[in-house]
């Protein structure tokens, strides 16, 4: 698993006496699993399927935004539902806030959106907010207060929400409900299930501003997606889960690298010299765009020496999709050639039983 992380170190004096600790290198962890593993039983006669989790540990910290990333099937609701307490582990542990996952008190300061989640229609979202409310004990004054910030926050219309049923509602007027509903207790941790699902580029931007909004507000937020792109922009870290294990953990930043080499688009200049610098020369309407891996300081001073115009000159930094599709191809590669390997010794095997067999006495 590629893992890129950090924690507290401590230094000692010289002459041996008591260890002064440095302060910690990230907040204090408020989402933790331990060797976290589910086994779902299926058929008549209740066998065993394949391991939907296997050997998950995670620590996630306190105020930051977690992005849970994989293909379909990865494993990734069901580490969702272990960490709310939907369902039960087959072994390890999980803990939030200190409290076994699945505590009674710790639910009640825990928010959660699921990918396709249910409403009563018939109700206005208001009404369905109210509702929602009184199930943590929110009443009074103080329920139409924090449901009328939460309208806000979502950017839900107060007199749609009050008139109009659920069922008129569009899909991303539903999602803001169900991210209004998700805050109704003011939770300390906020659990996002594709927040991004369905919605066009407009709905996709306005949860994206309500996720970076609770962000500043200091709230811990971890979430599940397949838009990429908004990952990128919204987490702090992210994990990769395909087929039940966390292929790669750590800083965004850290995981795509620093990029070495340059995207550089102009027009003139001589070939002959731009095929010394450039790479992958292509040309179109007059342009020519190639990829430098040399100093773009030097490059540009023999450019206009050359009387080459450029046009563009930007850091080719890998895409967070791009890093996606590698790791999640490299597994699949390596366990593919293993698979083979495994196969090419049970055919060697069974062939010398055969010879031995056949040998004469």
């Amino acid at each position: 698993m590629n893992v890129v992380s950090s924690r507290p170190s401590r230094s000692t004096h010289l002459n041996g006496s008591a260890a002064i600790a440095h302060p910690p290198a990230h907040p204090p962890t408020i989402i933790e699993t331990t060797d976290l593993r589910k086994v779902y039983r299926t058929g008549f006669w209740l066998k065993a399927a394949p391991p939907s989790l296997k050997q998950c540990s995670l620590e996630i910290y306190k105020g930051e935004t977690f992005g849970l990333l994989g293909p379909n099937g990865a494993g990734k609701t069901t580490l969702l539902k272990l960490l709310l307490g939907i369902i039960r582990p087959t072994a390890g542990s999980a803990t939030l806030m200190g409290e076994p996952a699945g505590n009674n008190e710790t639910k009640a300061r825990i928010g959660y959106l699921p990918e396709n989640p249910y409403f009563y229609d018939y109700l206005t979202g208001w009404e369905f907010l109210s509702y929602t409310a009184g199930r943590f004990g929110i009443r009074g004054e103080a329920k139409k207060r924090r449901i009328a910030q939460l309208l806000d926050l979502v950017q839900l219309d107060r007199q749609s929400a009050t008139k109009k049923q659920m069922r008129r509602y569009s899909k991303g007027m539903l999602q803001r409900v169900g991210m209004a509903q998700a805050l109704i207790n003011d939770p300390e941790i906020v659990f996002l299930d594709e927040p991004m699902s369905g919605l066009d580029p407009t709905g996709r931007y306005q949860v994206r501003e309500i996720i970076l909004s609770l962000k500043a507000q200091g709230k811990t937020l971890f979430f599940n997606s397949h838009v990429l792109s908004d990952v990128e922009m919204i987490c702090d870290r992210i994990a990769i889960l395909d087929q039940g294990e966390i292929i790669c953990l750590g800083e965004i930043k850290q995981l795509l690298g620093q990029p070495d080499h340059y995207i550089v688009r102009g027009h003139g200049g001589s070939l002959d010299i731009l095929d010394r610098w450039l790479q992958d020369i292509t040309f179109n309407a007059g342009y020519w765009q190639g990829i430098l891996y040399e100093n773009p300081f030097e490059f540009m001073a023999t450019a206009r020496l050359m009387n080459a115009h450029i046009a563009k000159l930007e850091v080719a930094k890998p895409t967070l999709e791009e890093f996606f599709i590698a790791q999640i191809g490299q597994r699949r590669a390596a366990a593919e050639q293993a698979a083979a390997e495994r196969a090419q010794a049970k055919k060697s095997t069974q062939k010398k039983r055969s010879l031995g067999k056949l040998s004469p006495q």
